[in-house]
């Protein structure tokens, strides 16, 4: 007989003997089967953020164009002309590595949910990918191949263009690969919807799929655990692959569709998408924004099964549905919408004034419990963080020597799989669809959408076309050397990307990836790391309007290099103005922009030599660093620079090489004394191009022109070749 055989119920659910005490103390007697499953669900960490919900109150939320904070399924900010923009990221980590299609296509269907929800019309994914080293591990091929796979089956199917998005290949990811989706909406400011239940008597309307034995116990099975490490060359934990939810775009097609014009005709009193913890968490959760109680009928549920049980119908995590409160005379007009669009829909239950969440399987009660009980009292623990005194990442394989010439430096950097072409992964998806895209990937440093004109004029007679961009980072490595630090560099190289556009932020969502919290080490990283988010965000003035947690991404190798993910959302006034990366003209002068201090601790040199994640990362001039993202941004929007790009991964050799790359064109450059031209300095420093003229004040170090790049002292090196290494290299590794 096993541990497992001999455990009690709760423990095999997830929750803890103190848990369980809290809860018998709570209902003032044993949990039914139902309640305990649906507690489970609400009280892991998935859902209750146990672990972090202490730490994501240091994060600033307050801003100037914040419309919706944390707090709705997706935050909104304000872009002008009583526009406003949705935007979320979250992550489906653990689903992905069981099963990395239908995990990541899920992610993909899940997040764009959550901006319909709240009455926005997608317009735009991003995502941010993580695997194992692919040139040596067939499994992290294999989730690269069929996790690229599901989101651009996702995306392209339901219409919502794929605009940019991350990959990064390290060792600590090769169990535990980690897929964050972020999508992007527009709505008037007056459609914005909350998932507040309200009005005792109102009905409550499931819409949508009908209701399976997919997803079940996603929530606590996965995403509040760590993986086994299980054996398989195409996912491992294949135990796990019934907790996996199922995908179906067109079906999600309709009913974002049908959800916007229910909206849009004001029929509904709130509206809120079934994700992880199914019709639990989204009941639950309305009725406690809402002050209400609700009661559920299982038996009106629409099943793909019909001898499903009601704990099972309760925390079933099937896709593409949806729950909505209706006033009783509205309802004839609902369901006829929801016919029009050949979406199912049944009221399964009401709103009461009792402040219980009531489960009926007809005139049966199955299950009562108080809604305070279930979305508010679950304890929330205080981190014991402990800075590890020893190097918790190896280094990997030294695969260019230190001391290698500049030249078989740079070409090796663009070779490797973090820094290479992007380009036979983003012609899987569809940038374009909507017509909105005006910078798609590899043009620029971040995605440029144009908004809705409100003139017939604009663009035609030299009226501006306003536009959003959007951009989503993130970089495990160097938070590893230093949390706090590396963290804070997340925010300043995303709204760098920005200003290369012409765009300044309005607001930013996070992702926040890390290991199990129970652990001193990555506790010390959580705290760290979000500290640094924090500051980051303040010397900036971007607030934070929602995100996503996810932690025990763990296997028994070890804790994946923490990794918060951050997504930003800026406005330009006009997008036919939006900054590339390309150098362009022959004879416009390069110039070097901003107070660049770089050093190869955590660095992707660093890693080409062998070294681990570790030493200290570059001090930051938060003064110069606003000013030089301010002169770029600003030199965008005046066309006085040709082109725009922030010195990132691989250094200053690399930004250089890419620009050419970009452009198809040679500079000829003269390094500062010094400046080491593979160190890295995240987030601070650019290479722009321009007239003379237009570099004035700048710290001017080279020109554009022929067909090389040429760095006086250093190399000499065509730009075919570079293209070449760089276009062939992820190809390469993956192939």
């Amino acid at each position: 007989m096993t541990d497992t055989d001999t455990q009690p119920r709760h423990r095999e659910l997830g929750l803890t003997d103190h848990e369980y005490a809290l809860i018998l103390d709570g209902l003032g007697r044993t949990p039914t089967d139902v309640e305990l499953a649906m507690l489970s669900l609400m009280w892991s960490e998935h859902c209750a953020y146990k672990h972090s919900k202490k730490l994501l109150r240091r994060l600033p939320t307050e801003g100037a164009h914040v419309l919706v904070g944390p707090g709705e399924n997706a935050g909104a900010v304000d872009a002008g002309d009583g526009l406003a923009v949705a935007f979320k990221v979250e992550s489906h980590n653990h689903p992905s590595a069981v099963e990395p299609f239908q995990g990541a296509a899920t992610g993909v269907g899940g997040i764009l949910r959550d901006i319909f929800a709240v009455g926005a019309r997608p317009i735009a994914v991003l995502d941010s990918l993580r695997f194992g080293e692919p040139a040596s591990s067939q499994r992290s091929r294999y989730l690269l191949e069929h996790a690229v796979a599901g989101i651009g089956h996702y995306g392209n199917s339901i219409g919502v263009p794929t605009v940019g998005g991350e990959i990064y290949f390290e060792q600590s990811y090769e169990q535990n690969c980690l897929v964050n989706a972020m999508a992007v909406g527009l709505a008037p400011h007056d459609r914005l919807t909350s998932a507040a239940a309200a009005g005792p008597g109102n009905l409550v309307l499931l819409f949508g799929a009908r209701t399976g034995r997919d997803g079940i116990g996603g929530a606590s099975v996965l995403a509040s655990a760590e993986l086994s490490g299980g054996t398989g060359g195409d996912g491992g934990d294949h135990a796990k692959r019934p907790t996996v939810q199922i995908g179906d775009p067109f079906a999600e097609k309709k009913l974002m569709e049908c959800s916007l014009e229910l909206l849009d005709r004001e029929l509904l009193a709130s509206l809120q998408d079934l994700g992880a913890a199914g019709l639990t968490s989204a009941a639950s959760e309305m009725a406690s924004k809402g002050g209400v109680g609700l009661d559920i009928d299982v038996s009106r549920v629409p099943l793909r099964e019909a001898d499903m049980e009601p704990f099972e119908i309760m925390v079933s995590e099937s896709q593409e549905r949806m729950l909505c409160v209706v006033e009783p005379r509205l309802l004839d007009q609902v369901t006829a919408v929801c016919e029009r669009w050949e979406v199912q829909a049944a009221v399964i239950g009401e709103v009461t004034a009792s402040r219980h969440f009531r489960i009926l399987r007809g005139s049966e009660l199955v299950g009562e419990i108080p809604v305070e009980l279930l979305v508010d009292d679950c304890p929330l623990y205080d981190l014991a963080p402990e800075r590890p005194t020893t190097t918790l990442y190896g280094g990997g394989d030294q695969r260019v020597a230190t001391d290698a010439d500049p030249a078989t430096q740079l070409k090796a950097l663009l070779a490797s799989a973090n820094i290479a072409s992007r380009l036979p992964v983003y012609e899987q998806y569809d940038p374009v669809v909507q017509s909105r895209t005006v910078r798609r990937p590899g043009e620029a440093d971040a995605a440029v959408l144009a908004l809705p004109v409100l003139s017939a004029s604009s663009g035609a007679g030299g009226e501006p076309i306003p536009g959003i961009a959007v951009a989503i980072d993130g970089n495990g490595r160097r938070v590893a050397v230093d949390p706090r630090a590396g963290a804070a560099e997340v925010v300043y190289e995303c709204a760098a990307n920005l200003a290369c556009v012409g765009a300044e932020p309005l607001g930013l969502t996070n992702c926040l990836n890390f290991g199990n919290p129970e652990k001193p080490h990555v506790a010390w990283q959580l705290v760290e790391a979000v500290e640094g988010l924090a500051q980051a965000c303040r010397d900036l003035d971007v607030p934070v309007v929602g995100g996503n947690v996810s932690l025990y991404n763990e296997s028994p190798e070890g804790p994946i290099l923490p990794t918060p993910v951050i997504g930003m959302v800026g406005r330009l006034p006009d997008v036919r103005h939006a900054g590339r990366l390309g150098f362009a003209n022959p004879g416009d002068r390069i110039a070097l922009v901003g107070d660049f201090n770089p050093r190869r601790d955590g660095s992707e040199i660093a890693k080409l030599h062998g070294s681990a994640p570790a030493g200290a990362l570059p001090g930051k001039d938060v003064v110069a660093l606003r000013s030089a993202h301010q002169r770029v941004r600003e030199g965008v929007r005046t066309r006085a620079f040709t082109s725009a790009h922030d010195i990132a991964e691989g250094g200053l050799l690399v930004a250089l090489a890419e620009c050419c790359i970009a452009g198809g064109v040679g500079a000829i450059v003269t390094l500062p004394d010094g400046l080491d031209p593979f160190g890295e300095d995240l987030g601070t420093a650019f290479i722009v191009s321009g007239p003379t003229e237009a570099l004035a004040g700048l710290r001017v170090i080279g020109a554009v022109g022929g067909r090389e790049l040429n760095v006086e002292g250093l190399l000499k090196l065509p730009v075919s070749e570079l293209s070449a290494i760089h276009g062939d290299g992820l190809a390469a590794l993956v192939s």
